[in-house]
């Protein structure tokens, strides 16, 4: 079956019971799902954890944990994003937009350069990132990079945007671990 962007995500997530016996905790579409009103970009929030090495035992649904773009305090976050391709709209957008819409939390470097997007932002985190369907542009400083569907990126609290300048929704599943204060 084709990985349809735009479309529900069925997460299963398994535990243990109460004799040690490895059971599904949860099968269902995930419920945790935002959209951004500003440029239409929906993410499904599929789990995250407080800590590394991450807790793995109860019954909690830990996507309910709270959060940003950014993962908890010493903790990871996994979600599905959809980015529909760029509007008009969203490319003339103060180019502060997304790094003032997120907030500089303590999940933000110290150091950030002046962005050059809307979609600009930058998180003290080290990014997993691969593409499972369409194809976006990743901006940085001053380069880009165009990816499509099968390739990964590792992203080490780099100052970037995702802009898809095609016509279809490109999916990105992300893994996203709390990290220390980049050193430049």
């Amino acid at each position: 079956m084709a990985i349809i962007p735009g479309s529900e995500i069925r997460r299963v997530v398994t535990t243990h019971d109460a004799s040690g016996k490895a059971v599904v905790l949860i099968d269902a579409i995930t419920p945790h799902k935002a959209t951004r009103p500003d440029s239409g970009t929906t993410g499904r929030k599929i789990w995250a954890t407080e800590t590394v090495p991450a807790e793995m035992t109860g019954s909690k649904d830990r996507a309910t944990l709270p959060g940003g773009i950014a993962p908890p305090d010493g903790g990871t976050v996994f979600r599905v994003v959809d980015f529909p391709p760029e509007t008009d709209a969203v490319r003339n957008l103060p180019p502060d937009h997304l790094s003032k819409m997120i907030g500089h939390d303590h999940h933000a470097p110290a150091k950030v350069r002046p962005p050059r997007h809307s979609q600009m932002h930058r998180t003290r985190t080290i990014d997993y990132a691969i593409v499972l369907a369409g194809e976006i542009d990743m901006l940085l400083d001053d380069s880009e990079v165009h990816l499509k569907a099968g390739d990964v990126l590792v992203q080490q609290a780099t100052n970037h945007a995702w802009v898809n300048r095609g016509k279809e929704t490109c999916r990105i599943a992300f893994i996203l671990i709390d990290g220390v204060e980049p050193v430049t």
